[in-house]
């Protein structure tokens, strides 16, 4: 299992269901945290390692859970800038402007369902990984001027970062 970089496709599709929380996916689950936090990261979703399927994983603020077809129910009107960076477009950080707080449904490794009402960063990256499953990246959420200028720095740093 490895990460998946800006342009390949999997990062822009939208993520299928999960039918069946089994073994397998259990396994996927552990093969995720290990690349994320191999990565340095705090939080990752399927399509980042190659798989469209609504699974991601996030361990931040002692919150350490996967999140298995998750739904945001609720997202307050309340938003906050705080600057972004995507372990699939790495050394690109900017600032993006997304709900304070979110309430999010979803199946846990054991097929149970849970609901967590998320604020401060835990929220964001929820938010973050939530877009990988729609095909959305941070840089999709920035004005054109400074998402074609991460873009240039990007191509600029791609030969060094691989």
């Amino acid at each position: 299992m490895e990460l998946k970089f800006l342009g390949e496709p999997c990062l822009t599709t939208v993520s299928e269901p999960v039918s069946e929380v089994d073994e397998q996916l259990r396994a996927f689950i552990s093969g995720m945290f290990r690349v994320m936090r191999g990565a340095g990261g705090v939080g990752l979703a399927a399509p980042q390692v190659g798989r469209t399927v609504r699974v991601f994983v996030v361990d931040v603020e002692h919150h350490v859970r996967a999140f298995i077809n998750p739904q945001i129910t609720a997202a307050s009107e309340e938003q906050s800038s705080y600057e972004e960076g995507c372990l699939s477009i790495p050394h690109i950080y900017e600032r993006v402007l997304r709900p304070r707080r979110v309430s999010v449904q979803y199946l846990d490794e054991n097929g149970k369902r849970c609901a967590v009402d998320a604020d401060g960063i835990l929220a964001r990256v929820i938010q973050h990984e939530y877009d990988h499953l729609d095909g959305i990246l941070f840089l999709d959420r920035i004005d054109e001027k400074r998402r074609d200028d991460a873009l240039r720095r990007y191509a600029a740093l791609r030969g060094t970062i691989r």
